[in-house]
């Protein structure tokens, strides 16, 4: 197989069933987004959004780049800029892992570290999101570059329903009980569950939230620094659908820490505590009971593990 660039390994990525970590007589398939050339599902915004930007005239040849981001959204537009010709500037909390800084100078953007408000190291709060925000678009003011905003662009969501909704049905024939997804910018379970619902109704979608961060609930935010980074803002995000979400499960630190280690040491899979907390919720939801005999659940496995400490 030939491909012309990293642009084409984006997106349809293979349905993993998590056989060890699925209880008896069900099947969690696990979408290993973490094959994605950027390292996580956000390869897919990050492509759709530059492609539609470009068509449009928004995003001009050689125009600069430039997003918030905790990590994931800048590495998958750090490839995508590096194949387009783009400069891409990065505006991240410094309570962001340090792997996570090197991975995208590595990819060739630049990073602009943003003072932490309110949180800790490895903790990410709202407030933290909302400064490194505000660095971001002054840069694009001053520089007249192309603020991604992937909280508002509709294009974070259309990657996910045109994207990974599709590939999951085909991925399963149809086949699918549940669908279970952490939500961040609320793209990946907004576009995905969208597919899914014009399917069949009857599929089951359900979103994870941090345990204490339950904006989604309607709970007040009593544990803004948790370990889901890039999920849990302390606010609810823009494109969130409600009547999408048939429940919502909230997944401790504790919880994701141990679903972090049993993916890797039961199957093998090195990925980050989003991805945990999905296989966590995933369990959770299968082992309630009410989705039917021989239960099929689809979730993501967001991203790697190697930029987290």
């Amino acid at each position: 197989m030939r491909h012309r660039n990293a642009l084409a390994l984006i997106g349809n990525t293979p349905l993993l069933a998590l056989t060890r970590l699925s209880p008896p007589g069900s099947t969690i398939w696990a979408k290993a987004e973490f094959l994605n050339p950027g390292g996580s599902i956000k390869d897919r915004p990050a492509l759709a959004i530059l492609r539609a930007a470009r068509a449009s005239g928004q995003l001009r040849p050689g125009q600069a780049v430039v997003e918030m981001s905790s990590g994931n959204m800048g590495a998958g537009l750090a490839v995508v800029c590096a194949v387009l010709g783009h400069r891409l500037v990065v505006a991240m909390s410094r309570g962001n892992s340090a792997e996570r800084v090197r991975m995208l100078q590595s990819l060739g953007a630049q990073v602009l570290l943003v003072d932490q408000v309110d949180g800790a190291p490895g903790q990410v709060t709202g407030a933290d999101i909302a400064a490194a925000t505000a660095q971001a678009m002054a840069f694009a003011r001053d520089h007249d570059a192309y603020y991604v905003d992937q909280f508002n662009n509709p294009g974070s969501i259309a990657a996910h329903e045109h994207g990974t909704g599709p590939e999951i049905l085909r991925g399963t024939d149809g086949r699918i009980d549940a669908f279970v997804a952490t939500v961040g910018s609320s793209g990946t379970f907004v576009g995905t569950a969208r597919s899914l619902k014009r399917h069949s109704a009857a599929i089951r979608c359900v979103a994870v939230e941090p345990a204490g961060a339950q904006v989604l609930a309607g709970q007040a935010v009593v544990k803004p620094r948790h370990l889901l980074q890039g999920t849990g803002y302390g606010s609810v995000p823009p494109h969130w659908e409600p009547a999408l979400a048939d429940a919502l499960l909230a997944v401790s630190d504790d919880e994701a820490l141990s679903y972090k280690r049993r993916l890797a040491h039961e199957e093998g899979l090195h990925v980050g505590y989003s991805a945990a907390a999905n296989v966590c919720a995933c369990v959770r939801l299968i082992e309630a009971g009410g989705l039917g005999p021989a239960p099929s659940v689809v979730t993501v496995l967001c991203d790697t593990g190697l930029k987290y400490a």
